[in-house]
């Protein structure tokens, strides 16, 4: 078993964070589905990355990869994925997987298997696939009574309308691309309830309009309709830094005595999780933004107070923003949680056991998180559950805590922000990685 230990310290210099995840994902499978070939720049190589680009092969684009330019090129099928020749792995990536489960609703010659690793196959797809069985196609969940992969789909996607709760932005991202490769004539509406994580939703009505796709959505984001006939056209794209890798390196020098630059952030791009900027100022961060150089400036040390936190547009924040709560005076309302029960794990349930066994005091309920900032946190064996974000987050709660801080299996952080703990180790986190605490 490996560990990252860290101990109480501060931060400074300059940093940058790697592309996106998410617009990764999206410029990968897009270009797979797309006329020509297009080319990425600052693709995220991370595990889900990389889980998106086998996809894209499996369903039969080209790929090429350039490590030296650290570029990805795909030609695509013009909107003809091909019948999958083995099972497509989608890894870790729930993302990877909605947007896969929806592109395989174009496949009319045969079948295509989606599985995933042990935390997939235990996360809830089912509303999206009997979304996709009302526009037409056939998605078979193949273990009675449970809505996780594995899964077996084809098409032909008929069009019509469907209805979602909302509840998990992915699944109705995963409809809008294939909506529009419907016949010339035909078309896709999605009403939705509740619409959550509605960032997420504006971030692949973006990528959908940079390769010429359009989707007409009104009412905050409850209705959709996407004309079929439409083609994705090839582009070349550059994927922008990852806000939601960005929120650990600035909550670690917002609550240390750090200065800490982290650049190659675009203030103006659709990621939600942008957000907590705004909300470690809002708790009493010294943060100075610089737009027009694209970074941040962070000068730690100043006392935090507690706030109410809305996460429903944005839910992979809640481990690092848990921890600022836990340095900070005062309590922190964390609410609209109950999507975040569904990610790689239950996060609201991990982070309230993970800080608790540091000291501090979290009291949640189905859809909310309260904690009362202001204990002393001190350094524990605690354990990632295999969760990307609760890895990165509990290494930098280190930082703050007396004594030393050790995280299982923390290379999971890889899933999104590989080089994670060089990165902070550059800034002077002096993270250690160890095969016993």
């Amino acid at each position: 078993m490996t560990y990252a230990c860290s101990r109480r310290g501060a931060l400074s210099g300059t940093i940058s964070v790697p592309g996106s995840k998410s617009h990764t994902i999206r410029a990968v499978l897009y270009g797979m589905l797309a006329g020509g070939t297009t080319v990425i720049h600052n693709p995220l190589p991370s595990k889900d990355g990389l889980a998106a680009l086998a996809a894209a092969r499996a369903l039969g684009a080209a790929v090429t990869v350039d490590e030296a330019a650290n570029t990805w090129t795909v030609t695509g099928t013009d909107g003809r994925p091909s019948v999958p020749e083995n099972v497509i792995d989608t890894m870790n990536s729930g993302t990877t997987t909605s947007f896969v489960i929806g592109i395989c609703t174009l496949l009319t010659g045969g079948w295509a298997v989606i599985t995933g690793d042990e935390q997939i196959r235990r996360r809830p797809w089912r509303p999206q696939t009997e979304a996709l069985n009302a526009l037409g196609a056939r998605c078979i969940h193949t273990r009675p009574d449970c809505d996780c992969p594995p899964l077996v789909i084809k098409g032909p996607l008929q069009g019509g309308v469907c209805r979602l709760s909302g509840f998990n932005s992915q699944h109705i991202s995963g409809i809008l691309a294939p909506a529009a490769l419907l016949p010339a004539g035909r078309s896709v509406e999605i009403l939705v309830d509740e619409p959550r994580e509605t960032s997420y939703i504006q971030l692949t009505l973006d990528w959908l309009a940079r390769f010429g796709v359009k989707v007409d959505h009104t009412d905050g984001y409850r209705r959709f309709v996407v004309p079929g006939g439409q083609r994705f056209t090839a582009c070349d794209c550059l994927v922008p830094a990852d806000w939601s890798s960005a929120a650990f390196p600035l909550v670690a020098a917002a609550c240390t005595p750090s200065e800490l630059t982290v650049e190659g952030l675009d203030l103006e791009d659709s990621q939600g999780d942008k957000a907590v900027v705004d909300i470690l100022l809002s708790m009493g961060a010294d943060i100075t933004k610089d737009p027009a150089n694209h970074r941040l400036t962070v000068r730690g040390g100043r006392p935090l107070h507690g706030v109410t936190v809305d996460m429903n547009p944005i839910p992979d924040s809640l481990p690092a923003l848990a921890v600022a709560a836990a340095c900070a005076q005062g309590d922190t309302h964390f609410v609209n949680l109950a999507h975040v029960r569904v990610k790689e794990t239950d996060r609201v349930a991990v982070m309230q056991e993970v800080l608790t066994a540091c000291g501090a005091s979290v009291d949640i309920s189905a859809d909310s998180m309260t904690v009362h900032g202001g204990r002393p946190l001190h350094g524990s064996a605690v354990s990632s559950h295999g969760d990307h974000r609760v890895a990165m987050a509990m290494t930098v709660c280190g930082l703050m805590a007396g004594g030393e801080m050790c995280v299982s299996d923390p290379l999971c952080a890889d899933v999104s922000f590989p080089g994670f703990f060089e990165t902070m180790d550059r800034a002077g986190a002096g993270i250690e990685l160890r095969d016993r605490v």
